[in-house]
């Protein structure tokens, strides 16, 4: 049985995020996207949520972009939207899920 040495790197290893409906992407590396969104909403999901808000900044938009990109795949999302004046302006997107099968 192959067992997994503990990653010197600290920046390689896991991190767990509460699954509060908002995920803030500030503190992630971009690479890392494609593999912590669609994990976040299946957490989200498993959890009863329906609506969530993922935080990418306002920047120069690389970050909305690229969230943007994987929502349009994901099987998971029912609808996206930008956030509005109250829920982070075009620095946040809103996102609903499909209900949990």
């Amino acid at each position: 049985m192959a067992t997994e040495e503990p990653s010197s790197n600290p920046d390689d290893d896991p991190v767990e995020i509460p699954i509060t409906g908002e995920l803030d992407l500030h503190t992630f590396h971009p690479r890392d996207l494609a593999e912590l969104i669609p994990a976040y909403f299946e957490a989200a999901q498993a959890k009863g949520l329906r609506e969530v808000r993922i935080i990418h900044g306002k920047g120069t938009g690389t970050l909305r972009t690229t969230t943007h990109a994987i929502l349009q795949r994901s099987p998971l999302v029912n609808s996206y939207r930008q956030g509005n004046e109250f829920t982070g302006s075009w620095g946040a997107t809103l996102i609903t899920l499909h209900a949990n099968p």
